[in-house]
Formats: C-alpha cells, structure tokens, sequence
C-alpha cells in the first residue's frame, strides 16, 4: 500500500487527484469543528457511549461530537440510495425505466435520490436534535421552540448536502468513492481518541495490582484487529476466476482469459447500508422519546432498531445478508453479462450462450454471495456479541464494522491507484 501511494505520488496526474482529495478531506474535518447555532455540544457527553451515538458519529466522519453542521453526515444520502435503488425493481414504473436509458436514466435516478436526501435529512435532523434534547442530562437546545427545531433541521440538511457534494467532487476528480472515503477519514480521524480511551479505561483509572488483566485485555484487542484486518484482506482479495472462450479473436492474441469475480462481489457497500439503515429509524424515534417512551410500540421498535441489543444486532446481520446478495447483482447483472458475452463473440465453456450463461451466473453469484454475506456478518457481528457478553465497551462493539469498512476503502483504494499507475504505463507504451 505504502510503496503504491510512493509510487503513485512521481506521476503529477495521480498527485493531483491525490492532493484534491486530501483537500476535500481537510475542509470536511474543519466544518466537522463548526457547532450548530443555539446548541450546547457538552450535553452529549452524557451519551457518548450509546451505540446510536456511535453509528452517527462513523457516517458523520466525527462531526456529531462537537454537532457540526456536518452532525448527519452522508447517512441520509446512502439511506435514500437504498430506497431509490429498491423501488427500481418493479415497484416504481418511472424508476425501472430510468434505470434502462443509460447515462441520462442515471442521472434523473441521481436527481431523485438527492431530493429524498433531502426530506430524509431533515426529518433525521429534527429527530435526533429532539431525541438528544431529551435524553441528555444537560439541555442540548439551548432554548427549545419549533423554530428553534426548524432552524437546526434546515442547518443540518444543508450540511448534508454539502457532505454529499464534496463526496461527489471526490468521485469525479480525486482518488477512491467520494461517501466511502468521507466515513474513511472520520473513523482514521478518531483512532487516537479511541486508544486514548482505552488506554484511560484500563490503566489510568484502574489499579496497578490489575494492570495484569489490562495488558491481557489490551493484547486481545490488539490480536483480534489483527486477525480481523488479515482476514479481511485475505478475503476481498480472492477471486473466482472463470474461463472465456473467444469464437474469433485477432492474430496473435490468446483464444482464451478469464473472468475474476470477487468472492465478496459486494465489498463493504452492505455493512455502510445496513449501519445506515437501523440508524435511520432510531433517530426518527428519537424523536418520540419525551412523550412517548413508556408506549409498548415505542420500546419494542427502540430495542429491534437498537445495535446493542440482541434484536438489533440479529436484525442489523440480516439486513447485512440481504445487502450482500442485493448489491451484488447491482455490481454484476447476469443478464447483462451475458448479454455482452455474446456480442463479443465469446463464452464459457461448457454453457450455452445467452439464457444459459445468465443461469449459470445467477446460480454463481448467489454462491459467492453466501459466502461474501457470511464473511461480511461475522466480522461485524462478533465484536457486537463480544460487547454485549462481556460487558466491554460498546465502542469497541461498533469497532468491527469501523475497522471493516476502514480495511476495505482502504484496499480499494490501493487497487484504483495500481490501475491508474497500469493505464498510465499503456498509454506509454502505446504512444512509444
């Protein structure tokens, strides 16, 4: 990785994508320090350690703790994706017909998801502000009124925006996917903050006689990142690698290749969707809190959208399943695969072109899914079960999906710069 970025930086086109994104990156942490008017950011001290706090703080790249303008971060817009996305299979005419017009159905698709990011992020700023206000200890609204509330909302939906727009700048010009290197810096910008708290937790505030439990305790923590960035690196590298046969290719070139399909054909994209996802409706609850929190719907929607629960925690694994087998054939279309198999003039051998091919990667795809969904679950669900079972901090509980999502932009991102180091290298070779 070091040696790629090393290299990467000798090309003045790479380094200029390179220094744009870190730029992009620098003013979204400065915004991130740029409190909301009329509110009292040391009241969420209280609630630091909640999970909701957590989850929001991950898509907020830190924002919430100080609740910047950047507080909601780009979970409205991954959210609103999700809906956009699900409502083009046969449940939006309008939308099943965008998705078929190529780029100009993409683009009004895109406009769609901006304008529900926008309901979205102000119904999720309302609910939280008013969730937070209630349950902290100290009035997180200085002077609480609807206008008040309107206010904040309107400030919070316009930092989403701005979130999304620099997420887009990043995409278009600089170096990885814009929303997924956004969460990328603020879970890397908070890593200090969460050793200093552990080192805090185990030592400073604990008696030396324990100290023996804490090295252990430490130790462990530190093998299980370990494991867990090993293993998912090991994963998201592997590949299925299937055989292509060409009927007619040019003089000289091979008769044959192969098509790699990654074992994990989704990547992190499923864990981003499902954290965003239970967050969504546990902010919108929050809202309901003051008057509401002795209600029996209440309580049981609170305990089922909560990550610290073991519904929650059950349901947050499905949702990851679900998300892994949906994006995945969002990534690859059997149907179109096959498709432009067959106008290239190639197969695979021993399956007939066209609706047997599409078969044979439906059936393919839903394999590999199986196992990408149950790589993707484990790592995301072990440090919850670890949290809830022995009592650790619930931090470390939402630390496997961070450091997954943190390991995975991360290979991604490696990959981006060897291919454009590799393109850059042909076109060489080509004008030579």
């Amino acid at each position: 990785m070091l040696t790629t970025v090393k290299n990467a930086l000798k090309v003045k086109d790479i380094r200029n994508k390179i220094l744009f994104t870190l730029g992009i990156l620098i003013v979204f942490r400065l915004g991130s320090y740029i409190t909301v008017p009329g509110v009292n950011a040391k009241a969420l001290e209280s609630m630091s350690s909640s999970g909701l706090v957590g989850i929001l703080n991950t898509f907020s790249g830190g924002g919430l703790t100080n609740y910047s303008i950047f507080a909601m971060g780009v979970s409205p817009y991954i959210t609103a994706q999700i809906i956009v996305q699900l409502l083009q299979m046969d449940i939006v005419p309008k939308f099943v017909e965008w998705s078929k017009q190529g780029e100009v159905g993409r683009r009004k698709l895109n406009q769609a998801t901006r304008w529900l990011t926008i309901v979205l992020a102000f119904a999720q700023s309302i609910g939280i502000t008013a969730g937070f206000n209630y349950l902290s200890q100290m009035n997180l609204v200085e002077s609480p009124s609807v206008q008040t509330f309107l206010t904040i909302g309107l400030i919070l939906t316009a930092g989403t925006m701005l979130t999304t727009w620099l997420g887009d700048m990043i995409t278009e010009r600089g170096i990885g996917q814009g929303v997924s290197m956004i969460i990328f810096a603020g879970i890397i910008a908070r890593t200090p903050v969460g050793i200093q708290q552990i080192y805090t937790e185990q030592f400073v505030n604990t008696a030396k006689s324990e100290w023996t439990q804490s090295f252990i305790i430490v130790g462990a923590i530190i093998l299980a990142v370990l494991a867990i960035v090993i293993f998912v690196t090991w994963v998201q590298q592997a590949s299925r690698k299937i055989p292509i046969q060409y009927t007619r290719r040019a003089s000289g070139a091979s008769d044959s290749s192969y098509l790699p399909l990654k074992v994990n054909v989704a990547g992190v994209i499923p864990v981003i969707f499902a954290s965003s996802f239970i967050s969504t409706p546990q902010t919108i609850l929050m809202a309901f809190a003051s008057s509401h929190s002795d209600d029996t719907w209440y309580t049981v929607l609170n305990d089922v959208f909560n990550m610290q629960t073991t519904k929650g925690a059950i349901l947050y694994t499905v949702l990851i399943v679900l998300f892994t087998f949906f994006y995945a054939f969002v990534q690859v279309n059997p149907e179109k695969l096959a498709e432009n198999l067959q106008k290239q003039g190639s197969y695979i051998p021993g399956v007939w072109p066209g609706k047997k091919t599409q078969d044979y990667m439906s059936g393919l795809l839903i394999r590999l899914s199986v196992v990408g969904a149950l790589f993707l679950g484990l790592v995301a669900l072990i440090p919850l079960l670890a949290s809830n079972i022995f009592g650790l901090d619930e931090s470390i509980g939402l630390g496997g999906t961070s450091l997954l999502i943190v390991v995975g932009v991360a290979i991604e991102l490696a990959n981006q710069l060897e291919g454009l180091m590799m393109k850059r290298e042909y076109v060489g070779f080509i004008r030579k």
